[in-house]
């Protein structure tokens, strides 16, 4: 009857402990046949072990030094599981090569993957702003304290030519919370802009020193 808690003798409940280290399906197997226990379910008799602390000892994981049961063994052959096998040197579909490009999430840059540890995991390849990468090949690093920004406001067109190295303070003056916009303004009116802003800029810097 569900609902109903199973009652043990003391000599049934001594046989479960005795036997708790074996395989907890066989175990019930075998006590149900022994004590005629027909009402007994293999999770009821789980939930026993369980509330009395009679554990198997496996916790499902390999021990150091154990060999798995299928060493050495070839395994049989199945025409449609071979079909889909890795063969020896094949690569998956989606494995990234040198070269292969992305586009970064956060703010819409173009990434390239070039052939360099990565210093942060070690990996022999890692991702960098392919329009940083290529105008560093031409003209060398990004000196500190500035940045590059895209001349036509397509972060996309990585051409070095389409890049221009400015003070990364004068980044906030480009943006649209000024009101000024510079990626989205007209291409007419963003010379016009950039100059203000460095002129702005200048001047700032000017009565800081002063």
């Amino acid at each position: 009857m569900k609902g109903k808690r199973t009652s043990y003798s003391d000599a049934e409940l001594a046989w479960i402990k005795a036997n708790a280290t074996r395989p907890r399906i066989l175990a019930h197997a075998d006590f149900v046949a022994l004590f005629e226990h027909n009402d007994l379910t293999l999770p009821s008799f789980n939930s026993l072990c369980k509330r009395k602390g009679w554990l198997t000892g496996r916790n499902g994981r390999f021990e150091k030094g154990t060999r798995p049961h299928n060493t050495g063994k070839k395994m049989p052959f199945n025409a449609a599981s071979a079909a889909t096998q890795f063969k020896k040197g094949q690569h998956p579909h989606n494995t990234k090569y040198v070269g292969h490009e992305r586009i970064e999430k956060k703010n819409g840059y173009i990434e390239i993957c070039i052939d360099e540890v990565n210093p942060h995991t070690g990996f022999r390849h890692r991702y960098v702003l392919k329009h940083k990468w290529l105008w560093e090949t031409l003209n060398g690093p990004v000196p500190k304290g500035m940045c590059l920004k895209s001349i036509d406001g397509n972060r996309q067109n990585t051409d070095p030519a389409n890049w221009q190295l400015i003070p990364r303070a004068l980044l906030p003056r480009l943006a649209g919370k000024r009101g000024r916009d510079y990626d989205k303004a007209p291409a007419e009116l963003k010379p016009t802009i950039l100059a203000v802003a460095k002129v702005e800029h200048a001047v700032m810097n000017r009565k800081r020193k002063a």
